[in-house]
């Protein structure tokens, strides 16, 4: 039987791609759902595309265009956030793959975990909010979260056949983005365009300039200690500019197994959706003889310092990652639409996180208004930079 899908923000890079793949397995892949939140000619043309039972626009305002549009197919559409949040409970939803980006990711997540939902996750920010959360009802409905983040597919398949045996490390990979080597002299004027050029992987507007801070691999870090259940202590970041190498598990005999390949979302968008399969495709292979050799560096915490706060952030737990997360959504916002300098973005994470009250043992209510507050207080401490 196919596999009945609902993609989660299927106008974004990570969405795009994943409807490429199903594309290319029409026999074991089918669309059931399909959301946006702006993008209404690229939804459209999807909807007609793969003819899903659904379509969800979150802006309220282009319901109309939608609707209109898909007005002679047989696709149900609906607006709306509480829209959004409640179609992922439908029965005839297999696996949820959500691709939204940033907070907007975690409700309709947290639903679909409450349904009994598997979860193709490509939303890191879900896990770095309330992972203690989701992963606790994902145990209890016994739903699979799979990753669809390169680093954290990698880690997953080199775990496949080990979950009997005790890790003593992973080790995350990370390009180190455009400005690695980079001094801090160096990054005082750096400009937008020169952060979205982002060396190896085509992605979103907001992960590249993540990637550009290594917040994203700060968050990435968050994100594997809620996927493998590790502390802290037994999570490492190295950088490797050619992203050949996803990422490496060592295991308490010395053994390390590490999960290769060329920088292509598609194979871990794949294995995600089609597991426990590997499905065969076309993807250009790897061939040792072009990459004669590999490199690997520690990361620069004390230039980049994003990397810094979010192993804080890792460290203290509670609401402190959701504060780490909102007052970064801020800040990208805001450097994007050239209000702050690159830098700066640094100092009023780590502002915020000064400012709000700890939260040991936070519910979603209490992320939800930790989330809130963050994004309130750190507009205000952006406005301060104008």
């Amino acid at each position: 039987m196919k596999k009945r899908i609902a993609i989660l923000g299927s106008t974004g890079s990570i969405g795009t791609q994943s409807l490429e793949v199903i594309a290319q397995n029409p026999d074991a892949f089918e669309v059931e759902v399909l959301t946006a939140n702006n993008n209404v000619e690229l939804l459209v043309k999807q909807a007609k595309q793969f003819q899903p039972n659904v379509v969800v626009i979150a802006n309220k305002e282009k319901y109309s265009f939608v609707s209109e549009a898909l007005s002679n197919e047989d696709i149900k559409v609906y607006a709306g956030v509480d829209a959004l949040n409640q179609v992922v409970e439908m029965d005839t939803i297999d696996l949820v793959l959500t691709a939204m980006v940033g907070y907007s990711g975690l409700v309709p997540t947290f639903n679909a975990v409450k349904a009994g939902k598997n979860i193709a996750l490509a939303n890191k920010e879900t896990l770095v909010v309330a992972g203690e959360i989701i992963t606790k009802i994902a145990h209890e409905k016994k739903v699979e979260i799979l990753p669809v983040d390169s680093e954290h597919s990698a880690i997953f398949q080199c775990l496949v056949g080990e979950f009997m045996n005790p890790i003593e490390k992973i080790i995350l990979t990370c390009s180190g983005g455009p400005f690695r080597g980079k001094s801090m002299d160096e990054l005082q004027n750096v400009t937008v365009d020169d952060a979205l050029a982002h060396p190896n992987w085509d992605m979103g507007s907001k992960i590249t300039i993540d990637s550009a801070t290594l917040m994203n691999k700060g968050f990435e870090m968050i994100e594997a200690r809620w996927l493998f259940g590790l502390p802290a202590s037994k999570i490492d970041v190295i950088v490797h500019p050619q992203s050949i190498i996803h990422s490496i598990v060592q295991f308490e005999d010395g053994s390390m197994k590490a999960q290769m390949g060329l920088p292509d979302m598609k194979l871990p968008i794949q294995y995600a959706i089609g597991f426990p399969y590997r499905i065969k495709n076309n993807f250009p292979r790897f061939n040792f003889l072009d990459y004669p050799s590999l490199d690997f560096e520690q990361p620069n915490t004390k230039i980049f310092r994003n990397l810094a706060l979010s192993f804080e952030a890792m460290d203290k737990g509670g609401n402190v990652p959701c504060v780490l997360n909102a007052a970064n959504e801020i800040v990208v916002e805001a450097f994007l639409k050239r209000k702050i300098k690159f830098l700066e973005m640094s100092d009023i994470i780590e502002k915020a996180m000064n400012k709000l009250a700890f939260i040991k043992k936070p519910s979603l209510d209490d992320l939800i208004d930790t989330n809130n507050e963050t994004r309130r207080v750190t507009e205000l401490l952006t406005e301060d930079r104008i």
